[in-house]
């Protein structure tokens, strides 16, 4: 059987949907082998959410053509969605599968295999578009053969159902597709179509078979995951939460990324009284300035997402609240940034991804005025960058001396030492010194704060 060689680009929806495929591969018995080996197939996984993710996109295809001259080279995703043109122009990709056909990637790849096979005599076959080698094989000249449907009219959750992750203590459960909001700066609905939601009976199903298989952390993600269960006429993610909290096995239960907007009082109340939700709360925020909110197609205020953090911190004892902040948006005024690192120190949280703007063709804000300069986006991302790091030692200092519980994931060795690593339920990382012949890996253990191993890890126990 041929041998498959896949990487993954972007973000955990992405890496759920490439774990996924590489298990159809292997059900079908084929060969996986490491991305940097020579390899009959090529699949990579891409991403479109910036214009530095159609290029690293574009890299990984040509590093693969370059591996093996006579793969098969295949992109999937993102890029394949919303850059059919550009692929089938390029000449390095032989097949393009767009979204909502990852789960039929081994059938068309079969198929595509059976085609190239009957037509193997390319001295025969040789036209304009398919020059010959030296050894008489055909170059890689020929476009791309693709399989892309209009996903901005599709009503269909694409059905994917993981058995095994490569982590054994953790597993992303992909509970829906798609997003509504479209912000300014983003060309993701355009890339993922509408929201659509996982049935919750298959969703149950899936975890079910993952707590069997000695998982205890399940981490629901999505594209849009707060707008779960909309498509069918209303918000079904506190319904799906309490029926996951119920299923033996599972210790945890980790939410992806939200929009503010779906934390009220009630929410927060609610799942404070189911403990296997972990106090770990990503409230996606962009932004600190409500003109740059507006101009970002965000859907609430300033104000308003701060009342988010305060439901929350009513009713669990130190939340960890992570965000994401772009900086640089076009128009951004010094005031207005100011502004922005403002509110992150009132909101005072745990930890934050800064981004700088990134100008996206396709999008809104490609086109808006005040295109700031590099220059002055990386001053104003390392100034976020700096608060970021002291709001993160205050959090995590906040928990010396105070007991938590510690799922281990895994051994490292640190200056000479062993130490089992894991994450507490708010997703601090602490280590545990190890013993001769212990074995702490996919346990979870109860112990104490006592400081800092490094910056970023807290030593327990």
């Amino acid at each position: 059987m041929k041998s498959v060689a896949l990487h993954n680009l972007g973000c955990k929806v992405n890496s759920y949907e490439l774990d996924v495929m590489q298990q159809m591969l292997l059900e079908k018995g084929y060969e996986i082998v490491s991305f940097d080996k020579a390899a009959d197939i090529y699949i990579v996984n891409t991403c479109t959410v910036t214009n530095i993710a159609d290029r690293k996109s574009r890299q990984m295809l040509h590093r693969a053509r370059k591996m093996n001259p006579q793969a098969v080279v295949v992109a999937v995703g993102c890029y394949v969605q919303t850059g059919q043109d550009v692929i089938e122009r390029d000449g390095t990709v032989d097949l393009a599968i767009g979204n909502n056909r990852k789960k039929d990637l081994v059938e068309i790849l079969e198929k595509y295999l059976a085609k190239r096979e009957e037509s193997k005599n390319v001295k025969e076959s040789a036209t304009p578009d398919k020059e010959l080698t030296q050894d008489g094989e055909a170059s890689v000249l020929r476009p791309a053969v693709c399989d892309i449907i209009d996903i901005n009219h599709t009503s269909e959750y694409e059905e994917m159902t993981l058995k095994k992750t490569a982590e054994h203590t953790r597993a992303y459960i992909k509970i829906q597709d798609g997003c509504n909001q479209f912000c300014s700066y983003c060309i993701i609905p355009y890339a993922r179509g509408r929201v659509r939601s996982r049935g919750q009976e298959e969703i149950i199903r899936e975890v079910q078979g993952i707590a069997a298989k000695g998982y205890q952390e399940i981490v629901l993600t999505g594209i849009h995951i707060s707008s779960y269960g909309t498509d069918r006429g209303g918000c079904e993610l506190l319904s799906l939460l309490k029926k996951l909290h119920e299923i033996e096995g599972i210790r945890r239960i980790r939410l992806g990324s939200l929009e503010p907007r779906i934390v009220t009082e009630a929410f927060a109340e609610k799942i404070s009284a189911m403990p296997k939700v972990c106090p770990h709360f990503h409230l996606s925020l962009q932004s600190g300035s409500d003109a740059v909110l507006r101009r970002m197609n965000r859907k609430y205020s300033k104000e308003e997402y701060f009342q988010a953090t305060e439901y929350l911190r009513r009713f669990y004892e130190k939340p960890a609240i992570t965000t994401d902040v772009i900086v640089g948006f076009p128009g951004e005024t010094q005031e207005e940034f100011e502004e922005t690192e403002a509110f992150l120190r009132r909101v005072n949280f745990f930890e934050m991804h800064i981004f700088k703007y990134s100008r996206r063709e396709g999008t809104g804000a490609a086109k808006m005025e005040g295109q700031l300069t590099e220059a002055e986006k990386g001053r104003r991302s390392a100034v976020l960058l700096e608060l970021e790091r002291e709001m993160s030692h205050r959090y995590r200092a906040g928990f010396i001396d105070l007991e938590v519980e510690v799922l281990f994931e895994e051994k490292q060795t640190k200056d000479g030492k062993a130490y089992w690593i894991g994450h507490t339920p708010q997703y601090i990382k602490a280590a545990k010194i190890a013993r001769d012949g212990e074995n702490l890996h996919n346990t979870i253990g109860s112990g104490r704060i006592s400081g800092f191993l490094e910056e970023d890890i807290m030593l327990f126990g």
